[in-house]
Parts: structure tokens; C-alpha cells; sequence
């Protein structure tokens, strides 16, 4: 254990801290004679001290400085001078000091990923986030009773512990109910932060605790979330290249899959499927590229066919070759075959 002050017996008070992670400590007394024998109370920049009779707070003090315990007239000294004149060694007698600092930059973060529905694509995902916050204590009195009582010490550490409990909670609520949507909560970051910091500040200052200051730096979706929303993207991507093709996704999807089993193919068979592709492909250019007026012969369609048509019918395969749907050797055929027919 961290022997913060001398156990013989004191002329003097003080708290000599040389941890920061100790954010409560009581003065070590031997049957109080510490306390009734010393001449002076030094309370360091950073540091309030509190006097403590029979459980109850006598007074405590929030100014740095040195105070004469004979002779200052200060409110606190004034208390302790009383109890001393009435003491006995059976009455309870305590002297307490604590940190009055902003305890600051402590970081915090979702163990476990918080889980909701995607408002846009309506599946579960999971996320996880981080960041950090500032505490200090702004109540002595709700500390001492809500979170201290008997204790000789209390730390930083504890204190980062149950406040990062209640952050889990709140950002679990917060994200519940605004369901936030994968794309845009990254955006969101600070506006969660304000969310979760005004819900947590109340549940804080009930422990004689403030919350001087809360983000949120980043967050994290698992890798299942991931993947479907990869996939999603995909499928987007193709739909529209697809319908700048004038091609349905299903259309798209049935050429793919015919273009991969020519390459996959070889020989004879490749050929096979290469033909197959093709007359595919041959039957989607007349469902979406032929005008509906009744067909007479070849002769009449080919010469009376207008160049703007054939024009836009060259501008849609061109579209199909930059997104992969035809090769070069295809679209050159039918280019051939559609400037023939000017």
C-alpha cells in the first residue's frame, strides 16, 4: 500500500500525493492524537479537505493554503477547534482530502457491440465505439454519501469504471431509439456525443460527480455488418450500370453468367457457350433495342430504319462494353452490323 504520509505522530496535516490516479484518501490517525496534536493543515493547489465527526461532515474546505490550527479564524479551523475542546476518545474524528482538479482525458469503450436495426436496409447490425471523457467532483457532500462512506481510499480507476458502465447503458438508448443508419452515423458522431452526455449528466451529478466533457472518436461495425452492406453496395453498383444499359438486373445478371461460363470454358465447349452468350445477348438487343412497328422484309426494314435509332442503339452498346456485359469482339460485330444498315 502507498504510504502517502508519516505514521508518527504530526505536527502538521498534509496530504503529500504522489499518485494521480488516487482521487479520495483519509488521513492515517493513531486514536486521533494526530489530529488533536498537530499545529497546522497544508491543503495543496488541486486538493479540498474535508472534517468528518461521528460519520457526519463537520466542514470542508475548498482553498488551498495553510491554515494554523490554534489560531485561524477560518470556518473549518473554527469546527475542528470546537471539537477538540468537547473530545474524547471515543467520539470518531476524521480528516479526509480529495482531489478538486478536472480528472481529465479517460478513455472509454463498448466492450461488447451495441446492437439495433438498420433503418435503411432493416437488418440487425452491431457496432462498437470509443473515445473519451472528463470528471471531477463537484459535490463533496453526495460523494462522501453516495459513493464513499467508510472508505479509507477511493480511486480514479473505480471512478472511470462506473462512469464508463453508465455510458454503455446511455449509448445502447440512444442508438436504440434514433436507430441511426450505417452511411451516415459517422456524421453523426457529435450529435450522439451531445445525446449521450445530457443523459448521463443527471445520473452523474446524483454521485457528487460533473461531467466536464464526453466524445465520441470512432466507431466500428463487426464484420458481418460489413459484409452484407458490401454486398448491398455491390448489387447497387450493377443496377445502375445496368440501367444505363437499359437492362433489367436480371438481364444484366443472366449475361454475366454466361460471359463467365465462356471464359471458364475451353475448346469446343467454350465455343459452345460463346454462341450461346451470344444469341443471349442477340435476344436481349431485340427485347430493348428494336423499335415495337410491325417487321415487313429484311430489304425494307434495313433501308427505311432511321440513323438516330441506329445512333442510340450504337450509344447503348458501347454502354454494355464499358461495364463489362459484351466484349470488344461482340461489340464490333454488332457496331459492323449496325453501320451496314445506314
Amino acid at each position: 500500500m502507498l504510504k502517502f504520509f508519516k505514521k508518527q505522530l504530526a505536527s502538521v496535516i498534509e496530504w503529500n500525493d504522489n499518485s494521480v490516479d488516487i482521487l479520495w484518501y483519509q488521513f492515517p490517525t493513531i486514536n486521533n492524537n494526530q489530529i488533536i496534536n498537530a499545529s497546522k493543515l497544508i491543503v495543496a493547489p488541486g486538493q479540498g479537505c474535508i472534517l468528518v465527526y461521528e460519520g457526519k461532515i463537520a466542514d470542508v474546505i475548498l482553498d488551498a493554503g495553510i491554515y494554523n490550527l490554534q489560531t485561524d479564524n477560518h470556518p473549518f479551523i473554527t469546527t475542528i477547534l470546537k471539537i477538540r475542546q468537547s473530545f474524547n476518545s471515543e467520539h470518531k474524528l476524521y480528516l479526509y482530502f480529495f482531489k478538486t482538479t478536472e480528472v481529465v482525458n479517460q478513455g472509454w469503450g463498448t466492450a461488447s457491440p451495441v446492437k439495433y436495426i438498420d433503418p435503411e436496409y432493416q437488418f440487425p447490425i452491431q457496432l462498437k465505439m470509443n473515445g473519451n471523457y472528463s470528471f471531477s467532483i463537484n459535490d463533496i457532500r453526495k460523494f462522501y454519501q453516495e459513493i464513499i462512506g467508510n472508505r479509507q481510499q477511493y480511486s480514479v480507476t473505480e471512478a472511470k469504471e462506473l462512469i464508463s458502465n453508465r455510458i454503455i447503458q446511455e449509448i445502447t438508448s440512444v442508438l436504440a431509439a434514433n436507430q441511426y443508419a450505417y452511411q451516415t452515423i459517422d456524421s453523426q458522431l457529435s450529435q450522439i456525443s451531445q445525446l449521450v452526455k445530457s443523459r448521463l449528466y443527471d445520473d452523474i451529478n446524483k454521485l457528487g460527480l460533473n461531467l466536464c466533457d464526453f466524445r465520441i472518436l470512432a466507431s466500428e461495425f463487426d464484420s458481418e455488418t460489413e459484409n452484407r452492406i458490401a454486398k448491398i453496395a455491390n448489387i447497387s453498383a450493377d443496377v445502375i450500370a445496368a440501367s444505363k444499359a437499359n437492362l433489367s438486373y436480371v438481364e444484366m445478371e443472366k449475361l454475366q453468367a454466361l460471359r463467365d461460363a465462356a471464359k471458364n470454358e475451353g475448346g469446343v465447349a467454350g465455343l459452345g457457350a460463346q454462341f450461346v452468350a451470344g444469341a443471349e445477348l442477340s435476344k436481349t438487343y431485340s427485347q430493348t433495342m428494336t423499335n415495337t412497328e410491325p417487321q415487313q422484309n429484311t430489304a425494307t426494314n434495313q433501308s427505311s430504319e432511321p440513323d438516330d435509332d441506329i445512333y442510340s442503339k450504337l450509344t447503348k452498346l458501347k454502354q454494355l462494353l464499358d461495364i463489362g456485359a459484351i466484349t470488344q469482339d461482340e461489340f464490333n460485330m454488332k457496331k459492323k452490323e449496325y453501320i451496314d444498315k445506314l
